[in-house]
């Protein structure tokens, strides 16, 4: 090694020669750090580190927050943002004329027209269908981002990246990430709850896992109807005092065991989520006891109504939930906007279904003074294609697609991008999911950049290496 190589300097730069034996000495001190840094971190001499938190405890956001929860309205199986509130002109003066855009999953038709009518609403003018008209009193509320894009054209991966950011399983859901960063608000209640699509998520728990972080910040499923979580309550021949001692014993056993092995983490997350199940087999039954509610709030929320009746229980059940406490609450709508043979006969039951829980939510959050510290988003996983498939459907489009927020921080009344003339492309400010993402965390105070778990051999963000704030929709 006494000679440099200056091809590996393309500026010019050459490199000082090392002798064998400064050389060995260089690589043998980084040796040394490596060790020491390694026996300090054992001993706890390093201070806090950011991987080490498995608590639920409720930290500090990083800066100034405008949110103090989030309420994520997930509408599975994706719903046509042209044909609900975005329509293009265009496609009915095409209306039957043949492109080359090609479909994903076969019998591509020519350029189709919404078959629901459209009026302007609010302040700001906003299109909305004929069948959103109640969650249409409510746009002077919303930013529209009408000009989102994802990798995958299929549900799953799809449902993946608009959580995790990756296409892929097995990765922090946003939901854990803001859990592991901000903790709870109640100790008696999961930071991160679902209220599950009643025919299983495509995808199933990767949807809300926490991926490598610890299992603590895993949302929890809760169910709409009954006891929350199966098995919460204990059987009538054991008595709270003896359940309490057995989890007194279990403490000190568990005690020990982390006195031999202080660096099982995993261990530590099974031990929290004991005493979290046990607190919660009182407070977890009263939240989602919807009875307590009076008559007129079950009406507001469609809970009167069969059609209704599911989502609005699921709405009433998240407002209920970020009242107590709860950071992050996701709301699967039930079955699938997934239209590819009747996108009419699709779309017209799911608005009757959610239209009137959606903007019953909105109307509750602000009168009770909970709308300007929650945020509210909508959407699902990617959008729909401006041709038709099998004669009357759309197919699968993550090229553009729509998304709405409303409450903590956002400038009601606006819109941001755009797709082209026909819906089939974002053209005008492109928005990824690691943009909508660091929004998200942007709004709950934290900077996206900052928020990281060492994994692998690097640091991992919910917004792996890019993501901007979408400053524009925020007030």
């Amino acid at each position: 090694m006494t000679e440099s190589n200056p091809s590996l300097f393309p500026c010019g730069r050459v490199a000082t020669p090392l002798s064998r034996r400064d050389w060995l000495r260089r690589a043998g001190s980084g040796a040394g750090m490596v060790a020491m840094a390694s026996l300090l971190a054992q001993e706890k001499l390093l201070g806090s580190v950011q991987e080490e938190r498995t608590s639920l405890e409720p930290i500090r956001p990083q800066f100034p927050a405008k949110a103090r929860a989030v309420i994520w309205l997930f509408m599975e199986g994706a719903p046509s943002g042209v044909d609900m509130f975005d329509p293009k002109p265009e496609l009915t003066k095409r209306d039957g004329q043949k492109t080359d855009i090609k479909a994903f999953f076969g019998n591509p038709g020519p350029l189709m027209k919404s078959p629901f009518a459209f009026k302007r609403y609010g302040d700001c003018g906003q299109w909305v269908c004929d069948q959103y008209t109640h969650v249409a009193q409510h746009v002077d509320k919303m930013a529209f981002i009408k000009s989102c894009h994802s990798e995958s054209n299929d549900h799953v991966p799809a449902i993946y990246q608009i959580n995790s950011g990756l296409p892929r399983p097995g990765f922090p859901t946003a939901g854990a990430w803001v859990n592991y960063g901000l903790g709870s608000e109640n100790q008696n209640l999961p930071g991160y709850v679902v209220l599950g699509n009643t025919k299983g998520a495509k995808g199933g728990p990767h949807n809300w896992g926490s991926g490598f972080l610890p299992s603590t910040y895993a949302g929890t499923l809760f169910r709409s109807q009954g006891a929350p979580i199966l098995n919460l309550t204990r059987r009538p021949e054991i008595t709270a005092r003896d359940q309490r001692a057995q989890l007194d014993l279990m403490a000190r056993l568990n005690d020990e065991h982390m006195k031999r092995h202080p660096g099982d983490v995993e261990f530590a997350n099974r031990m929290q989520s004991f005493e979290l199940a046990y607190r919660m087999q009182t407070e977890a039954t009263d939240v989602v006891d919807l009875s307590k509610e009076s008559e007129a709030t079950h009406r507001l929320y469609g809970i009167d109504q069969p059609r209704s009746r599911s989502y609005g229980t699921k709405c009433l059940m998240a407002r209920r939930l970020i009242e107590n406490g709860v950071r992050f609450v996701q709301v699967y709508s039930d079955g699938e906007w997934d239209a590819h043979d009747n996108l009419e006969s699709n779309h017209t039951h799911h608005c009757q279904a959610t239209d009137v829980p959606v903007a019953g939510l909105l109307t509750d959050l602000e009168q009770r003074g909970l709308l300007g510290d929650t945020l509210v988003i909508w959407g699902g996983e990617f959008g729909r294609m401006p041709i038709s498939q099998n004669g009357a459907g759309r197919d699968h489009n993550p090229n553009g697609f729509l998304q709405w927020m409303a409450g903590a921080g956002i400038k009601g009344g606006t819109s941001y991008g755009q797709t082209d003339e026909i819906g089939y492309k974002a053209v005008e400010n492109p928005v990824s999911v690691n943009d909508l993402h660091a929004t998200l965390l942007h709004l709950l105070g934290i900077n996206h950049e900052r928020l990281t778990y060492f994994h692998n051999g690097r640091s991992y963000r919910l917004t792996d290496v890019a993501g901007e704030v979408i400053h524009d929709i925020l007030s």
